[in-house]
């Protein structure tokens, strides 16, 4: 736990008692904050109680006597329009912020040198946060990983020098962050998202601009509008811009040349790393998370051999284009198992169609909008589709006569039944649970729904795992 010193005797409201919500509020009492919290959710209110947290209706405090607001991310500060507490803040002229502010502080008030990466963007981050947080912990340094990713940032050690933070950081988190300051910011693309809490695009894209703009280094893509203009202003504003680009070359920066990685500098270029063979970091977005990686990496001081050795060794986000087995087929090439329980709809699903050339493709389970109509240019990859779940049907017809398929029904049969194909089939191929669908109509979410795939390629004959069997990571 990171214990809260920089509230130390002073009061502080807080509202939302979530995982995140709750651990903030005990790193603020074990700093010696006097901390009042509430939530909408009386279960939450309860278990807060119970674990020595003191609570109370916020409509009921006395807001002039509070040194801040600290709210939970989850929890709407603008749009579609304040939650109350919000409001009540905002009245009483108490600043709103979230856990990663105060992280920020406390890093300032106690090692504000120790190396700190935040990364952002619409696309990619959990895979870019965690290929970082692999480079720097194989390269043998001290290495905490929280944030957005899934552990909360205030569970983690408290800052001291030489220990190596990666963040992940979502829109509602910077939003909560007015003096976000990593060593290196990541800003990786932006496309619409999040537009139901932040109202345009254009606020979306400022919110996300404000982590790169209070970098001392900052790492952008630049393949959208959005993201190149920001390049363009945080460069004119004073802070250090490093570029990168999965489809073009840029004139300081990263840029990727299919699997090789080049950094340009100075009017002159040199490889930085080839991905080629590289299982987990297949396809141009992931060339684009790597080269992102390998910035912020450089900018901490890590060595171009500790860059290198780290990405060889990545293991891959679980759920998310994780290669988990594979098997030789009858023409002695290799068939991969690829777990991408992620892909919970097209969008998500087309990167790691666009990665394989031969693909045996289980899709199917709760539908979205859209089905997977907008998927039709990567058709000619797939050499047969399983479908499993309740988008069996609309999936079929989508698919018509474009690709073979057969309606596999479960994810078990499907399993069987792909992996019976792929092993006759004498070419290299990729056998991809990449659903474009949610997994509750027959799952309670995409990690059961893929340990589940895991489970089911462990028990074919002739598979070697490429994980630990049975845990999917």
């Amino acid at each position: 736990m990171i214990p809260v010193t920089t509230f130390k005797d002073r009061r502080v409201a807080l509202f939302g008692l979530g995982g995140s919500g709750l651990a903030t509020a005990k790193a603020l009492v074990a700093g010696g904050a006097d901390v009042i919290a509430w939530d909408d959710n009386p279960d939450s209110v309860a278990k807060a109680g119970a674990e020595g947290i003191a609570t109370a209706d916020l409509r009921t405090i006395d807001w002039s006597a509070q040194a801040a607001f600290v709210l939970s991310p989850g929890v709407p500060l603008t749009h579609p329009k304040p939650h109350w507490s919000a409001d009540l803040a905002h009245a009483a002229g108490v600043e709103v912020i979230g856990d990663v502010e105060l992280f920020v502080r406390e890093r300032r008030a106690h090692a504000p040198d120790c190396p700190f990466i935040a990364i952002t963007g619409t696309n990619g981050k959990s895979t870019t946060t965690a290929l970082i947080a692999h480079i720097l912990k194989s390269s043998g340094r001290d290495m905490q990983l929280g944030g957005n990713i899934g552990t909360a940032i205030l569970t983690l050690d408290p800052p001291k020098a030489e220990r190596y933070f990666v963040v992940e950081c979502s829109s509602y988190q910077i939003d909560l962050a007015p003096t976000l300051n990593p060593t290196a910011g990541i800003l990786l693309n932006l496309t619409p998202d999040h537009l139901d809490r932040h109202g345009t695009m254009q606020h979306y894209a400022d919110i996300k601009e404000r982590l790169v703009a209070g970098s001392d280094i900052a790492v952008i893509g630049v393949d959208d509008s959005y993201c190149a203009l920001i390049a363009d202003r945080v460069e004119r504003a004073g802070v250090t811009v490093k570029r990168v680009s999965k489809r073009n070359v840029v004139a300081e920066g990263l840029y990727a040349e299919g699997s090789r990685i080049i950094e340009a500098h100075g009017g002159m270029t040199s490889l930085l790393a080839d991905l080629d063979g590289i299982q987990t970091l297949r396809g141009s977005h992931n060339a684009q998370n790597a080269a992102a990686a390998i910035a912020a990496c450089l900018a901490v001081g890590v060595s171009r051999d500790d860059i290198r050795a780290g990405l060889k060794s990545f293991p891959g986000l679980k759920h998310r284009m994780q290669p988990v087995g594979q098997l030789t087929n009858s023409g002695g090439g290799q068939v991969v198992f690829v777990n991408d329980s992620k892909a919970t709809n097209a969008d998500a699903a087309a990167p790691a169609l666009s990665s394989y050339d031969r693909i045996y493709w289980i899709a199917g389970g709760l539908p979205k909008e859209g089905g997977i109509v907008s998927l039709a240019p990567l058709f000619s990859r797939i050499v047969k589709t399983y479908l499993i779940g309740e988008a069996a049907p609309a999936f079929a017809a989508t698919l018509g006569e474009a690709v073979p398929y057969e309606i596999s029904g479960t994810l078990e049969r499907a399993v069987i039944h792909a992996a019976a194909d792929a092993g006759a089939d004498p070419a290299p191929s990729a056998v991809m649970l990449s659903p474009a669908c949610a997994s509750f109509d027959q799952f309670k979410n995409f990690e059961v729904r893929g340990d589940a795939f895991v489970g089911h390629v462990a028990a074919l004959d002739g598979v070697t795992m490429l994980i630990e069997t049975g845990k999917g990571s």
